[in-house]
């Protein structure tokens, strides 16, 4: 099969397109031949080991896990003799997790394990830019203990975890404010955000209101703006980020010294899944309160081209990978 590969940490180019054997399953795992995948901000700093910790994790040298993709939809090829949940040819989406694995014509994974029908109102590619973005807003939306009539703000509302954090905020009936760039204003507007602020014009923390939540998808909302728009006590909630060591080693101090002094509840680190918030997510889809935003599309001989466009830190929303 056909597949995106890295034997060498670096840029984009380091990714090269070649023949891989086709996976088969185990018995208790799915075959899913992929017709969608995306390229997210776990990808992209997985290929350039940013920060430098994932090589402790995937290599110190060379990456142990050649294949990215950390999503995808596609179609059921074959199931192991133990399966009972899927059947071939069933349309699903799902995720590896940090296995990965999605860059490529194929992909195995466990019955039980981040895999569920697709929605019935989505495409491949579409149903493939759920879950990176989904589980993450979900889980630390949920870590914040979301509640409706609190305020929240989304710091980087137009990215892939933005657009689900303002749907999702709304949905849990939180009152929004999105922050994102002068050309994304009416696109999360039209995701349900109650107000908008143009990073690019105005400073969100000198506007005078307060917030209960703030969520962070992207790293720069800035911990002390932040904690002058935060209430007292409420959850400063930190998703994205430079990948600096040093900046990594400020965000724990500060945070560890607001709760202690009870400034702020202050949330980091990478977000859990269970199969049950798949099926809240379709859920939602499917009742027409959920959608995703795809800003390119891209063949996967044009993988390099992709990662370096999602690795730019300008994109709204997703960019999918689409295989024939």
């Amino acid at each position: 099969m056909k597949a995106a590969v890295y034997t060498r940490y670096g840029p984009p180019d380091v990714l090269e397109i070649t023949d891989v054997p086709k996976p088969v399953p185990n018995d208790n795992e799915v075959l899913v031949r992929i017709h969608a995948t995306t390229v997210c901000a776990a990808d992209w700093r997985m290929r350039k080991a940013d920060p430098f910790i994932i090589r402790f994790m995937n290599g110190l040298w060379r990456p142990k896990l050649k294949i990215l993709g950390a999503e995808f939809a596609g179609t059921v090829e074959s199931v192991g003799k133990a399966v009972t949940r899927f059947k071939a040819g069933d349309d699903v989406f799902g995720s590896n997790g940090f296995k990965f694995g999605g860059h490529a014509e194929y992909v195995c994974l466990a019955e039980d394990g981040l895999l569920a029908p697709k929605p019935a109102n989505m495409t491949h590619d579409e149903a493939a830019a759920v879950l990176f973005g989904g589980i993450s807003a979900l889980h630390f939306l949920r870590n914040a203990k979301v509640q409706a009539g609190q305020k929240v703000l989304v710091y980087g509302a137009s990215g892939s975890v933005g657009v689900f954090a303002v749907q999702l905020a709304k949905h849990f009936g939180a009152d929004v404010t999105g922050v994102c760039s002068t050309d994304n204003l009416d696109m999360v507007k039209s995701l349900g955000a109650d107000a908008v602020v143009d990073y690019t014009k105005q400073d969100f923390s000198s506007a005078g209101r307060v917030y209960d939540i703030i969520l962070d998808t992207v790293g720069k909302s800035g911990f002390s703006r932040s904690m002058k728009a935060l209430k007292r006590g409420g959850y400063y909630v930190l998703i994205g980020g430079s990948g600096r060591l040093a900046d990594i080693f400020s965000d724990l101090v500060r945070g560890l010294w607001a709760s202690i002094t009870g400034r702020a509840k202050v949330r980091l680190g990478v977000a859990r899944a269970v199969p049950a918030d798949l099926s809240l997510l379709k859920g939602l889809i499917e009742a027409g309160k959920l959608r995703t935003v795809i800003e390119r599309r891209y063949s996967l001989d044009e993988i390099a081209a992709a990662h370096r466009h999602a690795e730019g830190g300008h994109k709204k929303g997703h960019v999918v990978i689409l295989l024939p």
